[in-house]
């Protein structure tokens, strides 16, 4: 009896989502827990797994569909071939028995996206990633190609973007749909500029001493703790200490009155192909600096993976934005509502100062 794939809850206050990419098509095989869809909420992109292996016998919904929580999206027909594929090893590039046809490798969505782009097939791609898992990188590494011929071309309509082309004197432009993810962040960044009073303020700070720690203590603290130590940590132990001195800072305006936050929720901003996603690392005053460092690097892994939760989005009190990865000397981040500040933290170069 075929099993109703369902839209989940997607944290509070969401009640619908979109429908961002399919992964799997009618037809495919699935394993248990193998992505099926990718679904875009207003907070966050997050991956349908499959409940158990099986075969997806019809989808109801195509890419940009909007969708209510509970809502059934597809269905997917329990199987023998998924249950005998689902007791084999994965490994990167899966060798199969005399008649048997291979396991297909696990397809990141960031890569399945590019992997539409190109027109290229999973069956084309090195995997590299863990448990043989096919990543955007990957892709990268191969040339494109031309979509595919029948069943081929099907898949690669069904995932790739609805676009459009057009020409305007005599010059082509491509026209590409917002995710829902991407929507909202725009609405939210223009209506913070447009309702709140933004003053922006810039300091220099000397980092020498930061930076003399780093490499007195930087090898010792990775080989007891299993990461680096970054510039994050110091950045969000600061914030903590700042934010205690000056509360205001640290607080929100709800209708006539100013909410003081006794607890430090720091917001980590995170830049991903699908638009840039603000995690919240909680009670960052009670967190080590080998803490902050791995949850901040944990959120960076899971948001490229799309493996953020809904519930990790909110709540923060304060935002640290780090445009210094990029190698931006100087920035004006907009404030996350309802917050009432952010930090932009800039690249750090060597120069000429006098002292004393």
């Amino acid at each position: 009896m075929p099993i109703e794939l369902k839209i989940p809850a997607a944290g509070e206050s969401v009640s619908e989502v979109e429908i961002g990419s399919w992964l799997k098509q009618k037809g495919d095989s699935v394993q248990r827990d193998e992505p099926v869809v990718v679904l875009e909420s207003e907070k966050a992109s997050m991956e349908l797994p499959a409940p158990t292996a099986g075969t997806i016998t019809e989808v109801l919904k195509k890419q940009g569909d909007t969708v209510a929580v509970g809502e059934v999206i597809a269905y997917l027909e329990p199987g023998q071939a998924g249950r005998a594929a689902e007791g084999r090893t994965q490994v990167p590039e899966p060798a199969s028995r005399e008649g048997e046809r291979p396991r297909e490798p696990r397809v990141m969505p960031a890569a399945a996206r590019e992997m539409a782009e190109r027109g290229v097939s999973a069956k084309d791609v090195k995997p590299t990633g863990p448990g043989g898992r096919i990543l955007k990188e990957d892709v990268l590494r191969q040339p494109p190609s031309e979509p595919r011929s029948s069943r081929g071309e099907e898949a690669h309509s069904e995932s790739k973007p609805p676009r459009q082309s057009s020409s305007r004197d005599g010059q082509t432009e491509e026209v590409v749909p917002m995710t829902k993810l991407r929507r909202t962040i725009a609405e939210r960044l223009v209506k913070a500029q447009q309702e709140a009073a933004l003053l922006t303020t810039f300091n220099e700070v000397d980092m020498s001493e930061v930076m003399a720690l780093r490499k007195q203590f930087g090898e010792n603290f990775q080989a007891k703790h299993g990461v680096k130590l970054g510039f994050m940590s110091f950045f969000v132990k600061a914030c903590v200490e700042a934010l205690k001195e000056f509360p205001e800072v640290n607080a929100e305006i709800r209708g006539t009155n100013i909410i003081y936050h006794r607890h430090y929720d720091i917001g980590i901003a995170v830049g991903t192909d699908r638009g840039l996603v603000v995690p919240v690392l909680r009670g960052a005053e009670r967190l080590s600096f080998s803490e902050i460092e791995k949850g901040i690097g944990d959120f960076a892994k899971r948001a490229k993976e799309n493996k953020l939760l809904p519930d990790e989005l909110q709540g923060g009190t304060f935002t640290i934005s780090n445009g210094g990865v990029y190698g931006s000397l100087l920035s004006t981040p907009i404030v996350n509502p309802p917050q009432s500040g952010v930090l932009g933290m800039h690249t750090i170069q060597e120069r000429p100062v006098a002292r004393d």
